[in-house]
């Protein structure tokens, strides 16, 4: 058992932060710990689903533990007969990830809020209570990473590139490894090359230049003659499709030095939140790149955060600094202890405006919260 597990906060404090959250307009729910697998293998990261728990009803349909609180909130809030907008929710309970050492089961409190239009607010907002939940476990003194996808996205746009590889580049944000590895690649580096003529060798190569339609329906047969119907919740079809992804990110693995160039640059950019706008300006100009608007956005929820107090030196800024869940769409945000006592943070939270509609609602819905992770805020506590 780990030390984070060993520890244990006192139950009046966490009364008092979910009392805050109440306070906020934030009304309790406690969604079903058993929740529809597909949903989760659908809409989160490849590190989630690897962690799931996973069963069966007696139906035969796929279940999991409940892996976090974001997706079981919206569902809620979606069944709920009449349910109008914004609506804002809390929690408290436990969520179920497969972990290398100690227990699977861990302690989350958190705040969601949907449908709010004012989104730099909204952001500000949700950041805020939870540096006040954290100052109500008696935990002030600690850093606050932001990052912005909408950003990201920003630049891949203004960048020359086929429409695979931008879609490529934007599912790897967030796990920095694999999106420099992929960068490398599209710049011709020695070990791409290696990559890409053993590629060529292989199956991926016979899918080249090949009409799409044949290709997919080659694909598909394979996997009926090999009794495949489905891998990691991904139909036959899906794994064509990446299959096909695949061949064309092959094909096109050189030629990109400048895009290479632009992305390492922007990828490597760090500042506290007072510097971070002039040095994303300074990048745009250098590179010749229009990020007006998300720059401007961008501004306005720095100045919305530092009206609720939180001054903008005391943020840091990564502009490599994303969710490896696949439903955060912008603002992302991390706090993590100031003693470095903890290896992953006490809270995190972002932006998830597709969420909700790919749930199943009628329209879009802008939408923010984060989660507190209990065992390391009393580990943190407790040192």
């Amino acid at each position: 058992m780990t030390a984070a597990r060993k520890q244990a906060l006192d139950p009046a404090k966490i009364d008092a932060v979910l009392e805050l959250f109440k306070a906020e307009g934030h009304t309790p729910v406690s969604p079903p710990i058993l929740q529809p697998a597909d949903v989760f293998l659908d809409l989160t990261g490849e590190d989630i689903r690897r962690r799931l728990y996973l069963t069966s009803g007696t139906d035969g349909v796929d279940l999991c533990l409940r892996p976090d609180f974001t997706i079981p909130v919206c569902r809620h809030h979606l069944a709920q007969h009449g349910a109008t907008l914004p609506a804002a929710y809390c929690y408290n309970g436990p969520v179920f990830r497969q972990r290398p050492d100690g227990l699977g089961e861990i302690p989350q409190l958190g705040a969601e809020s949907l449908g709010r239009a004012d989104t730099a607010e909204a952001d500000a907002d949700l950041l805020a209570l939870s540096v006040r939940a954290l100052d109500t476990f008696g935990l002030g003194d600690n850093r606050i990473r932001i990052g912005d996808e909408t950003l990201f996205a920003a630049v891949l746009e203004g960048l020359d590139l086929p429409t695979v590889w931008r879609r490529r580049l934007r599912d790897l944000f967030g796990e920095t490894d694999r999106l420099n590895a992929a960068i490398g690649r599209m710049a011709g580096s020695a070990a791409a090359d290696d990559e890409r003529r053993d590629v060529r060798l292989g199956f991926l190569s016979a899918l080249e230049g090949t009409d799409p339609e044949a290709a997919h329906a080659v694909v598909e047969d394979l996997l009926s003659i090999a009794g495949i119907s489905a891998v990691g919740g991904r139909t036959p079809s899906e794994i064509a499709d990446r299959f096909l992804e695949q061949a064309a990110l092959a094909s096109g693995a050189r030629g990109h030095d400048r895009a290479a160039e632009t992305l390492t640059a922007y990828l490597s950019l760090q500042a506290d939140g007072a510097n971070a706008a002039d040095a994303l300006r300074d990048f745009a100009g250098t590179f010749n790149l229009g990020l007006d608007t998300p720059l401007a956005a961008f501004e306005q929820r720095l100045a919305a955060v530092e009206a609720r107090g939180i001054a903008p030196s005391r943020l840091s800024f990564s502009a490599d600094f994303g969710r490896r869940l696949d439903y955060y769409s912008g603002f992302v945000f991390e706090i993590h202890a100031a003693n470095g006592t903890q290896e992953g943070p006490l809270v995190g939270g972002g932006r998830y405006d597709k969420l909700v509609t790919l749930l199943g609602a009628g329209e879009d819905v802008p939408a923010i919260g984060f989660s507190m992770w209990l065992d390391r805020i009393a580990a943190s506590v407790a040192s």
